[in-house]
């Protein structure tokens, strides 16, 4: 049993995704001929016998960003006259001679990591011959994510199982339907052995399973992409001015303080797509000089008491604008004050001794003082106490 990880976007599900970035591109393109150059290296590699083959063209090229660049690319190869141990690379050999010379085609998948590494995700050759059947050669990065075609037919019970789990777990009051599949990635990460034993009723009776998981070889992953994980938005950003007006408004309405209370500050502010946009802002609320007796609402001439009281909130807002409906949750907290003493006159860094006072008017001490943070000397006796002159 194979492990598979499928990552896909759909349109119907994630209206804000943009379109997939992937374009045509020239076959004078240097990063194209190193991807093409990776590819049949990888091949030529992977063979122990007979002789390398030489690159005759590049077709079909298509480059995606998504957002790691990926090429996708058929290219035509034909046998060279230098052997497989000749420990050449294919640009040091010449094409055999057409009649007695294999050909063949490949296409492969090559992922670009940073500016100069380039790593095969996946191809899969088909060599003729000059005498016998065609062969196939197939190579996949064990562990490596690689983009797939929309159309596979792999997705479909993904895609399906996706879908059943996001109606039965939406409070949306309609079920959804995929449209579109934007882009999907496939990884491979490893295979699993089960084992079962039954006992006379034909019941499991044990049961274990051993997994190996691929490493990723010689490829780098993709970032991820998390398309509904939450943002974080400037605390100034104008998306935020709905979301405090109802979470201020919100506090006021469960605050049974005599005061209204308005921002002060934004903390931090976090967006996220789910069934809408769901707000997540840390702000300070402040008391202000408008009392809810006289003030039927918060205003924006009402002024900040600077003797008044002081909270740190929490707030959570749903806004969903197609049905014109706002879902605020406040949490607010007195702000703890930091007391800071005014150091006594006299206040000196050396521990109190007793003192006595003479009939001369002066003060003479009955032992040294300590001082605290004196370093003791390198070589220095230790000692109870340090005299200070």
């Amino acid at each position: 049993m194979r492990l598979l990880a499928l990552l896909f976007l759909c349109s119907r599900l994630l209206p804000s995704v943009s379109q997939e970035s992937s374009q045509e591109i020239d076959c004078d393109d240097e990063d194209l001929f190193k991807a093409v150059d990776t590819a049949l290296k990888k091949y030529n590699s992977r063979n122990q016998i007979g002789n390398q083959f030489v690159l005759h063209r590049v077709t079909e090229v298509i480059r995606t960003d998504d957002p790691d660049t990926f090429y996708s690319f058929k290219y035509q190869i034909r046998e060279g006259n230098c052997s497989a141990e000749s420990g050449k690379t294919w640009q040091e050999c010449d094409y055999k001679d057409a009649a007695q010379a294999a050909t063949g085609e490949c296409s492969a998948t090559v992922g670009k990591r940073g500016n100069t590494k380039f790593s095969v995700a996946t191809q899969t050759c088909q060599i003729t011959p000059a005498e016998g059947p065609v062969v196939t050669a197939q190579y996949d990065c064990l562990g490596c994510v690689h983009p797939i075609s929309t159309a596979s037919p792999d997705l479909e019970p993904v895609l399906r199982h996706a879908i059943e789990h996001f109606n039965n777990n939406t409070a949306h009051s309609h079920l959804f339907a995929v449209r579109e599949v934007k882009r999907a990635h496939r990884q491979d990460i490893g295979e699993c052995t089960d084992h079962a034993h039954m006992d006379l009723q034909l019941r499991i009776a044990s049961f274990s399973q051993k997994c190996d998981l691929y490493p990723a070889e010689d490829f780098v992953q993709p970032s991820k992409i998390c398309s509904d994980c939450p943002k974080d938005i400037p605390v100034n950003s104008p998306e935020l001015e709905v979301a405090l007006n109802h979470s201020i408004a919100k506090l006021n309405a469960e605050n049974n303080g005599t005061f209204y209370f308005k921002i002060d500050s934004v903390k931090s502010a976090t967006v996220q797509m789910v069934a809408g946009k769901k707000f997540s802002i840390a702000f300070i609320a402040r008391e202000t000089t408008c009392s809810k007796e006289s003030n039927e609402e918060l205003t924006e001439s009402c002024q900040i008491n600077k003797y008044g009281h002081t909270l740190e909130c929490k707030a959570e807002v749903f806004v969903i604008r197609w049905e014109e409906k706002i879902y605020p949750t406040v949490n607010c907290q007195p702000l703890k004050k930091i007391i800071l003493m005014k150091r006594p006159p006299g206040f000196s860094p050396f521990r109190s001794v007793p003192l006595e006072k003479t009939e001369e008017g002066t003060t003479r001490h009955l032992r040294p003082c300590e001082y605290k943070g004196r370093p003791q000397e390198a070589g220095a006796e230790p000692t109870s106490e340090s005299e200070v002159s």
